[in-house]
């Protein structure tokens, strides 16, 4: 998650009527589906190399054991993502990341580690806790071996979503640079955006008074402008750094007394 104390909504074209609630629906559902065509094709590109050592094995036999369907997992997930807690740590934060770390995926080691580890960054999320990423770690434990996932790439999953408590990728920890700059990635959005994601956050925090919270994520913003980077890859620094400090320092004068 990103330090607290969203990403654009499916572009429409201009009409001169307004959207139907059908429309919306529709388009709801389409964006439903394509996050779940996603999530299927990182969870069958992470099996490939249990399914190449299970067909190695098993080469002389006759049938092998199907693997799960990923639609279960993914609606699981899909469910956990769209609680009415959530107010940045939504569907929309989740696409957000996502498509980032596709931008970034080069730099990854493991890719596919690292957008199963998005997938299960924020899945288990009340504002009012702090263990949050350790939950959603032991939810990848629980569900990604069960849902096909072999051991080694499991535990990296795992290893990734604890690190977004900190986002401090070691320097040759390239997985955990992709993801955590995926998720600080919208420290570097235009106003427009990251106005909007201060808003959800405060809403995510409605129930710590106002003085306790500016105190808070001012402490917050304080930290991460002290930070040498923000962001860990190469393009991260070239395209967000300076934006988002940008951003943070505006935040922080906007909070100040």
């Amino acid at each position: 998650m990103v330090p607290t104390l969203g990403g654009s909504a499916r572009a429409r074209e201009n009409t001169d009527a307004p959207a139907t609630e059908p429309t919306r629906h529709n388009d709801a559902m389409a964006d439903l589906d394509a996050l779940r065509t996603r999530f299927a094709q990182a969870l069958t590109a992470a099996r490939s190399s249990a399914a190449s050592a299970a067909s190695a094995a098993s080469a002389a036999s006759a049938t092998t054991e199907p693997a799960p369907d990923p639609a279960p997992y993914a609606d699981n997930l899909l469910t956990r993502w769209q609680e009415p807690q959530r107010h940045y740590h939504t569907l929309t934060h989740l696409t957000a990341v996502l498509d980032r770390v596709d931008e970034l995926a080069e730099h990854a080691d493991d890719p596919d580690a690292v957008r199963l580890a998005a997938w299960f960054h924020d899945a288990v999320y009340l504002p009012d806790r702090s263990e949050n990423e350790e939950r959603s770690a032991r939810l990848a434990e629980r569900a990604l071996p069960e849902a096909g996932v072999p051991a080694e790439r499991t535990a990296e999953v795992a290893r990734l979503v604890r690190l977004t408590t900190t986002h401090a990728p070691a320097p040759d920890d390239r997985n955990g640079q992709v993801l955590c700059d995926a998720d600080l990635a919208i420290l570097a959005a235009p106003p427009s955006t990251y106005a909007a994601y201060t808003a959800a956050v405060r809403e995510e925090y409605h129930f710590v008074p106002n003085d306790a919270f500016r105190e808070g994520r001012a402490t917050i913003l304080r930290q991460l402008l002290a930070l040498p980077s923000l962001f860990s890859t190469p393009h991260g620094k070239q395209a967000w750094e300076a934006t988002a400090r940008y951003n943070l320092a505006g935040e922080l004068e906007m909070l100040s007394p």
